[in-house]
Formats: structure tokens, C-alpha cells, sequence
């Protein structure tokens, strides 16, 4: 297939051009970081970016992610949150391609209790959650060829995320304040890049959760991440929600469970969190390593 990936230039989409390129042809864009810059909201050249690609299928990962920026600026995230979605969707439809919607736990409101399936009913808590869930909705609308992919607490090798943060801060000796309230899946962008490869190679289109298995507070997750990379965990000191300062309020349990991709046996790229964690701190180092060798050389 030719796939166009949104957002490929960011921290998902970097790892997804690398492993969809193992079976697929597929062509990047981004606002910035390839070779053809394109803006989702602006509709015409959507339009005439995928009237001229021909794509078989896109995968629409670029979305506004700053979680507090949503709070302070809805319009922007409902610009690029739905209103590009519905760009992305709307040429997907006229082009006669598949689109596959990265979507988000943000869209639950943390109440149940227990791990959400796909077919519990969203209860979002804020903007970003809101602006994500009219994504869905405009792509369930627009585009009958279409798979909504809700995954949660992403972390890469590319770009900023928690792993990365956590370790760098704890070099410079900086106290780690983490909460301690919020539980989750830290998902490992290059096993949810797998879990989309998947998803977009079968025809049974419809709504997919994809993140790692198990579950972990913030903190948790800080203090097992230390502890696996050599550093002392009780660096990470824990906290409420209510002591870390935000204007959004977050789901305190939004553990998602990969339900459609178990009864098709699709979950096996899902691994637990922990195993996911130990091959990114591999990567990492890898990669520090390389650059380190280089700038030797």
C-alpha cells in the first residue's frame, strides 16, 4: 500500500514512517522536518496533497498535544484537533483512502474503575480530551473507510517525553516531583507504530485501543524507569494531582485495554509496559553511544 503519514516528523510518527516502510511505500508530511511541509487545517491543500499522492490508506497522527495549551487555548485545539481531522478525513473520502486516527485515553473521564474497552461510553475532563473526541466523531462521519486508534502515555526515542525528561533531570540532580494519583499504560511509540501496521493492513474498520500491558502511577513509572537505568529510585519523590500545578484535570485511572485487538488476536505487539521500557532505554543508549562516537571522532 501508499500511506501517507501525518505528524511524521514527531515522536510517533518518526517511528511509524520507519516500520510501516517495511511493507509499504509511504509518503511523510508534517508542518515541518520533511521534505513537504503541509498544514491540516488548511483544507484545499489536504485536498490537493492527497489528490496527488493517490494514498491507499493515511495515517493521521499529527494532532495539538500540549495537554495545558488545550486548556489555555481551545481554539487552537479544536483547530487542529477537529477541524484538521476533518480536512484529513474529508480528502480520505474523496480519494478513496482508509484513514486511521490517532486518538487518546483523554477522551475518558478516569471513573470506571477499571480498564477501558472500545465500547465505553467517553466522559472527557477537558478541551484536549474534547477536541480529540470531535476528531473521532468527524472522522466516524466523514469517512466510512476509517479506524480510530486510542492509545495513552506515549514515550519514544524522538522528540520530548516523560522517559526522557525524568532521566535527563535526574543527572542534573534536580528534584523529581511526580504524581503518585494518576494510573495508566506508558506505551512505547515503536510497539504502537506495530499495533497500527496491523490495524491498517485488515479491513474491519472501526475503533481500536492500542497501548502496553499492565498499569502504573506517574510515579511508579518514574521510580521503576530510574531503578532499570542504573539510578537511584527514591530520586522520584511522589505527589498528589493537586500539588502539581495544571490548569487541566486529568482521568486518575485510564488504563486502556486493547479488547478488539485480543478477540482478533492482533495484541501480541502489545507487551507489558516493563519489557517496552527496557528495549527504549536500549534505543536510547544506542544512540548515546553513536553520538558520543562521533563526536570523538
Amino acid at each position: 500500500m501508499r500511506i501517507v503519514v501525518t505528524g511524521a516528523a514527531g515522536m510517533l510518527g518518526r517511528d511509524l514512517v520507519e516500520i510501516l516502510r517495511e511493507q509499504h511505500e509511504v509518503v511523510p508530511v508534517d508542518l515541518a522536518g520533511v521534505e513537504d511541509p503541509l498544514d491540516i487545517t488548511d483544507a484545499a491543500a489536504v485536498q490537493a496533497r492527497f489528490e496527488e499522492a493517490r494514498p491507499d490508506a493515511v495515517a493521521h497522527c499529527a494532532a495539538y498535544t500540549n495537554v495545558d495549551g488545550c486548556e489555555r487555548d481551545p481554539d487552537q485545539a479544536y483547530r487542529v484537533n477537529a477541524l484538521g481531522t476533518a480536512a484529513v478525513a474529508g480528502a480520505c473520502r474523496a480519494v478513496g483512502a482508509r484513514v486511521l486516527y490517532v486518538s487518546t485515553d483523554f477522551i475518558f473521564d478516569g471513573e470506571k474503575g477499571s480498564p477501558y474497552i472500545e465500547f465505553d461510553t467517553p466522559r472527557p475532563l477537558g478541551v484536549y480530551g474534547a477536541s480529540k473526541l470531535a476528531g473521532e466523531r468527524l472522522v466516524q462521519s466523514l469517512c466510512p473507510q476509517h479506524y480510530i486508534v486510542r492509545t495513552q502515555w506515549l514515550y519514544g526515542a524522538h522528540g520530548r517525553n516523560f522517559p526522557l525528561t525524568i532521566l535527563e533531570r535526574a543527572a542534573q540532580g534536580q528534584e523529581l516531583r511526580v504524581v503518585a494519583d494518576q494510573v495508566g499504560v506508558p506505551t512505547f511509540t515503536r510497539d504502537l507504530s506495530r499495533a497500527i501496521a496491523a490495524i491498517v493492513a485488515q479491513p474491519l474498520y472501526g475503533t481500536y485501543h492500542a497501548a502496553n500491558r499492565g498499569e502504573v502511577s506517574w510515579h511508579g513509572f518514574a521510580s521503576r524507569l530510574l531503578g532499570m537505568a542504573g539510578l537511584d529510585p527514591a530520586l522520584a519523590r511522589p505527589i498528589s494531582s493537586a500539588e502539581w500545578r495544571s490548569p487541566t484535570r486529568r482521568p486518575a485511572y485510564s488504563v486502556l485495554r486493547p479488547y478488539v485487538l485480543e478477540m482478533l488476536g492482533l495484541a501480541g505487539v502489545l507487551r507489558p509496559w516493563e519489557e517496552a521500557l527496557a528495549d527504549f532505554l536500549e534505543q536510547v543508549g544506542r544512540r548515546s553511544r553513536t553520538q558520543d562516537a562521533a563526536t570523538i571522532k
